[in-house]
């Protein structure tokens, strides 16, 4: 049985779970979240707490159970707080910027990059070399966050890019000069 399926998870005051036909509805203050479960698991909720019951012992099952109560726990999560990503951009001249609903961005190329995020993510540019991704889907999040990262992957000789914030790039040595050398 799995250990991370044992755990209660606490819902919120204002947040509602539902399970029927094989569907997880989560409903709060942010938003609402559904998400389909397959394989032999129940969900039964008990007031304050829900509860992932797996119904036998397959390893298929065990690895399920697990599964869904993190994606439960994550949309109870995302429903009542959100998920933010941060990210930085590093360059000399780079910037990014929101023209209405869509960003911009300066990354080197030699046309400006737009990126039009994809419905229940909200972007934001506190300055021009930060990028805050935020929403009530987990994965979602993590995915766009990831989408931006592509655009130019931090290298590592000057650490130019999009990277996470404190995201650590590791620098390699630059070239050195063949004198001295025979």
């Amino acid at each position: 049985m799995s250990r991370i399926g044992k755990k209660v998870i606490a819902v919120p005051a204002g947040v509602t779970v539902a399970f029927e036909e094989g569907v997880i509805t989560v409903k709060g203050p942010k938003g609402e979240l559904c998400r389909e479960v397959k394989g032999n698991i129940d969900i039964k909720n008990e007031g304050a707490e829900v509860h992932v019951v797996a119904l036998d012992e397959q390893k298929q099952t065990n690895a399920l159970h697990g599964l869904y109560r993190a994606l439960l726990a994550d949309m109870v999560k995302g429903v009542s707080e959100g998920f933010t990503k941060s990210l930085e951009i590093k360059g000399v001249g780079w910037k990014g910027a929101m023209q209405g609903n869509k960003l911009v961005m300066n990354i080197g190329y030699s046309h400006p990059v737009d990126f039009v995020p994809p419905e229940g993510i909200k972007l934001e540019c506190p300055s021009q070399t930060e990028i805050v991704v935020s929403g009530i889907d987990k994965v979602l999040v993590g995915q766009v966050a990831a989408d931006l990262r592509a655009f130019r992957i931090p290298e590592p000789y000057h650490g130019y890019g999009i990277r996470y914030k404190g995201e650590h790039v590791e620098h390699k040595e630059g070239k050195t000069s063949g004198k001295g050398k025979k």
